[in-house]
C-alpha cells in the first residue's frame, strides 16, 4: 500500500509511540461487533451499524488512543493543536503524516494488513488534500487483523485476566488419578507391565532386601521387586466455546459480544501456548448456529437476532465427539433465554419474548444428550432476569455443570478461573 509523504515533519514521531502499547488500547475497536445485518435489520428500534473497518476508521482510532493513553509528545501535541494560516496546514500535515506513519508500521510488524489498493486518481483529483486521492483511500480501503495481530490481542488479554487473579499454574489439566511419569509426587507402585520405567531405586532395593534378607553383591532382585515412582495423571481437554451473538448481546446501550470475543481470544492464546494437546474451537449461536475459525473471529459481528441454544449445543456436541480426548467440556457465554429451534424439516420457529414452552423442552433434551455423552456444560450468564436464572440453573443440574452470573467486566476472570482451577463454585 502507498502512503503520501511530506517535507516539513519531523520523521520520529511515530517512532516514538509504543506500538503495542497502542494496539493494547485498539483492541475495542478492533474487535468492535457491530449489528451484522446493518440498519435496516433492526427489528428493535435500535440503529445497529456495520463496523466500520476503513483506513479513516483506523487513524481517528489510532489518535483516540494516542490521546487517551497520554502517548502525545510536544511535538505530537503542537501538530495536533495547529495553527491558523500556513502554520496550521503544516501542523494538519505533521499530524497526518503520523497517522500515517503508524498504520505503516502496524502493517510492516504484521498486526495489519489491506484487503485492497488505493484507486487511481481522476482527471482532475489531486494526490492530497480534501477531496484528494489520499483520503478516498482511508476511506475505501479496508484492513483486517493477522494471525499475528489476533494472537496478539489474546496475549494481551490474557496478560491481563491473570494479572487480575493474581498467581496462577498452568501446563496441564489436574485429575485425581495417578498414573507412572517423569513428574513424580513421591509415592511409589510395584511395577506392572506398560509402566513407564521411572525406577524408584531406594524403593527397589529395599524391597528387595526385604524378601532376600541378604546384602550380598550382586543383589538378587527379582522382577516382583521393581518398584516405579507415580506421578499425577495429566489428560488433555477438548473446549467449544458457544458464543450468543444474537442482538441482545448489543443492546440497550452495552456492547456484550466485543468483550466475549477478547476471552475467546484470551482462551485460545491459552490452551495454544500452555495446554499442549488441548482443542479449542469456536461455534457462534443466533437463529440457527455455525462454527467459525478463529482466525474470523475478530471480525465476527452480533447478528441475526433470536437465540437458537440448542442448536448451538447440538453442534458443540457433534464437535467435540470427534476429538479423541480424556475431557470434553462446552463454554457457553449469552444473555438471553433460547428463543429459537431448528424444526426437523429445517425450518427455524421463533418466539421473541423467550421462553417458550417448546423451545425449553428441546433445549434441556439436547442439555441432556451433552451429559450422556460425558460433555460439560458451563454457563456465563450476562443477565439476571428470574425466570433465566431458573433455566441456567436447570442446565446446570442436567449437565452437572457450574452456572457463573456475571457481568461483562468480570466474565474473563470467571471463565480462567474455571478453566484453570478446575474449582466446583457458585457464582451468583
Amino acid at each position: 500500500m502507498k502512503f503520501h509523504t511530506y517535507t516539513k515533519f519531523s520523521p520520529e514521531m511515530a517512532d516514538a509511540v509504543d506500538l503495542q502499547a497502542l494496539l493494547d488500547k485498539l483492541a475495542d475497536f478492533l474487535l468492535q461487533s457491530g449489528f451484522a445485518g446493518g440498519p435496516s435489520h433492526s427489528m428493535w428500534g435500535d440503529s445497529g451499524e456495520d463496523a466500520d473497518r476503513s483506513l479513516d476508521a483506523l487513524k481517528q482510532a489510532i489518535l483516540d488512543a494516542l490521546i487517551e493513553s497520554g502517548q502525545f509528545t510536544p511535538d505530537m501535541l503542537e501538530a495536533l493543536r495547529g495553527a491558523e494560516g500556513e502554520e496550521g496546514e503544516e501542523g494538519q500535515a505533521k499530524l497526518a503524516k503520523l497517522l500515517d506513519d503508524l498504520v505503516r508500521r502496524l502493517m510492516e510488524e504484521g498486526y495489519l494488513t489491506t484487503n485492497a489498493e488505493p484507486r487511481v486518481p481522476g482527471a482532475h483529483q489531486p494526490v492530497v488534500g480534501p477531496g484528494s486521492l489520499a483520503q478516498a483511500a482511508a476511506q475505501d480501503v479496508q484492513f483486517n487483523l493477522t494471525e499475528k495481530g489476533i494472537d496478539f490481542l489474546g496475549y494481551r488479554t490474557l496478560r491481563s485476566l491473570l494479572g487480575s487473579l493474581g498467581k496462577s499454574s498452568a501446563g496441564s489439566h489436574d485429575t485425581p488419578f495417578l498414573a507412572t511419569g517423569i513428574e513424580a509426587d513421591g509415592d511409589t507402585k510395584q511395577y506392572e507391565f506398560g509402566d513407564t520405567m521411572n525406577l524408584d531405586v531406594i524403593a527397589t532395593l529395599t524391597h528387595a532386601l526385604g524378601r532376600t534378607g541378604s546384602l550380598a553383591v550382586p543383589m538378587d532382585i527379582d522382577y516382583s521387586d521393581l518398584m516405579v515412582r507415580q506421578a499425577e495423571y495429566r489428560s488433555s481437554c477438548a473446549t467449544v466455546l458457544m458464543l450468543d451473538c444474537s442482538h441482545s448481546m448489543i443492546l440497550y446501550g452495552e456492547d456484550r459480544f466485543t468483550p466475549a470475543k477478547k476471552v475467546a481470544l484470551a482462551l485460545t492464546h491459552l490452551i495454544r501456548t500452555q495446554f499442549a494437546g488441548d482443542t479449542i474451537k469456536v461455534v457462534l449461536f443466533h437463529d440457527s448456529a455455525e462454527e467459525i475459525p478463529i482466525g474470523a473471529l475478530a471480525g465476527a459481528q452480533v447478528g441475526p437476532y433470536h437465540t437458537n441454544t440448542a442448536e448451538g449445543l447440538k453442534l458443540a456436541r457433534r464437535l467435540l465427539l470427534a476429538q479423541k480426548k480424556d475431557m470434553r467440556q462446552i463454554v457457553m457465554i449469552t444473555d438471553g433465554k433460547p428463543s429459537a429451534l431448528t424444526l426437523p424439516d429445517g425450518r427455524i420457529y421463533k418466539n421473541s419474548f423467550g421462553l417458550d414452552a417448546g423451545v425449553i423442552a428441546e433445549t434441556l433434551k439436547e442439555v441432556a444428550r451433552c451429559r450422556q455423552s460425558g460433555v460439560m456444560i458451563n454457563t456465563f450468564m450476562l443477565a439476571r432476569d428470574r425466570a433465566l436464572v431458573e433455566f441456567v440453573k436447570r442446565v446446570s443440574e442436567i449437565a452437572r455443570g457450574k452456572a457463573y452470573f456475571t457481568t461483562t467486566m468480570t466474565l474473563g476472570q470467571f471463565i480462567l478461573m474455571d478453566f484453570l482451577k478446575r474449582k466446583t463454585r457458585r457464582v451468583s
